[in-house]
């Protein structure tokens, strides 16, 4: 194999720019499904950087789009970013930080921020797309880069694949991609096997019968009925879990009741999510969390069921051997002791397998640091990484610029050169 980091050292682009763009990117977010803005600039700026070697296909599941660059007989490679940011507001005192406001889809206006770091993504992609155009002679095969739209509500791989991706551009022989994580910038970790967990959102509605707050035995309060719901919920993770089995986390985000304070409401709105690590333990949960619900419900008196509507559902995102072992070796070399082969799984949750699984072909999927080294290090003297360090979908979440970004760029070249060098 030929050495891959000599390829990566001689044709990296100045990220100096790079890290102009992460700043527009970061102050420009766009939430899911509205990402139009963002996939419009991707496309002007790959086209932009390789002379057009890139056939861009547009609109693909809503705005996302894939770049083919065909460059011989060989594998062909998908790397996937996401276009997608978050109705949360910025708090981080960054001079970058967003100030936008938008529409979400139920016409509710909310703060924007990138909070989970798909702006570094991007930036780190189109980085390396640049790179491998630049290092196109030390390659033979086909690249895709493809940045996927609503990823954050866990619809977006599917809604790619659904409106015919894969007529629209080749059939990967392995599909790569990468997370910035609250983790040690310049950093950078794999695994085989469980690398994300699968999550199930509902929005549940219980109903109540209103009335005055004086009057409490004339009404059938669901306020006081989402609390028992909320509590007993935990037992779900206490009590019927297995706790050697991955186990699964119960978060209720969001609680709505009424309005005002002398009026009991006639229903109340909870918002959920399950993540469980492995499938029997998802049944079981889920099972649980209808029956919990129902059963709260009846003992309060609800004048009839609850409302389920599931809101999202990210599948269990694992590593294939046949595409992770090969990265160990190449990631090893490249970024020595700041690699690791058995990082944790991601705490979250990630539709990116599915890109894989539709056609059948191995995944593999990294995470790399994005926290600032001292305040990393300090973190980790004083046993505070989890108060100090900000982590995803938190207001405060600003990866440090530098080494994030070239960790991230070097990252995806290395791991398609693990496919492609000749």
């Amino acid at each position: 194999m030929p050495d891959i980091t000599r390829i990566v050292e001689a044709y990296r682009p100045n990220l100096g720019p790079y890290e102009t763009i992460y700043k527009h990117l970061h102050q420009n977010p766009e939430i899911s499904l509205q990402e139009s803005q963002t996939a419009a600039f991707v496309a002007k700026h790959i086209s932009a950087h390789s002379k057009s070697s890139y056939e861009i296909h547009s609109d693909i599941g809503g705005h996302g789009l894939a770049a083919v660059f065909r460059n011989g007989q060989g594998k062909t490679v998908l790397l996937r970013s996401e276009l997608d940011a978050l109705p949360v507001e910025e708090k981080t005192g960054l001079p970058y930080a967003s100030k936008v406001t938008m529409k979400d889809n139920d016409g509710i206006t909310k703060p924007v921020m990138h909070a989970c770091g798909h702006d570094m993504h991007m930036t780190c992609m189109l980085a390396a797309a640049e790179l491998l155009y630049e290092a196109h002679e030390k390659w033979r095969g086909t690249l895709i880069i493809l940045f996927q739209p609503n990823e954050e509500r866990g619809a977006g791989a599917q809604a790619m694949v659904d409106d015919d991706l894969y007529s629209k551009i080749p059939v990967p022989d392995v599909v790569l991609g990468q997370h910035v994580m609250p983790a040690r910038a310049g950093s950078l970790g794999t695994r085989v096997g469980l690398m994300g967990y699968a999550a199930d959102s509902f929005c549940i509605t219980i109903y109540g019968s209103g009335g005055h707050a004086s009057q409490p035995h004339r009404a059938i309060d669901p306020v006081v009925m989402a609390a028992l719901v909320i509590v007993r919920l935990q037992t779900i993770v206490s009590r019927e879990v297995d706790p050697w089995s991955g186990g699964a986390v119960v978060t209720v985000g969001s609680v709505q009741a009424g309005s005002v304070e002398n009026v009991i409401a006639d229903h109340a709105v909870l918002k959920l999510t399950i993540r469980t690590a492995n499938q029997e333990t998802r049944e079981r949960a889920l099972k649980a969390l209808h029956r919990i619900v129902r059963a709260e419900c009846e003992a309060s008196g609800a004048p009839k069921e609850p409302l389920f509507e599931s809101t999202f559902n990210f599948p269990l995102g694992h590593n294939d051997e046949e595409a992770t072992r090969p990265l160990e070796k190449t990631f090893a070399t490249h970024f020595g002791d700041s690699y690791s082969p058995t990082v944790e799984p991601l705490g979250g949750s990630e539709d990116f397998s599915i890109l894989g699984k539709a056609v059948k072909r191995p995944c593999s999927f990294w995470s790399f640091g994005g926290a600032d080294p001292e305040l990393w290090d300090e973190a980790v003297r004083k046993g505070r990484t989890g108060e100090d360090i900000s982590g995803n979908h938190s207001p405060f979440f600003g990866p440090v610029v530098q080494p994030t970004m070239k960790t991230g760029v070097d990252a995806l070249a290395v791991a398609a050169l693990t496919f492609l060098a000749t």
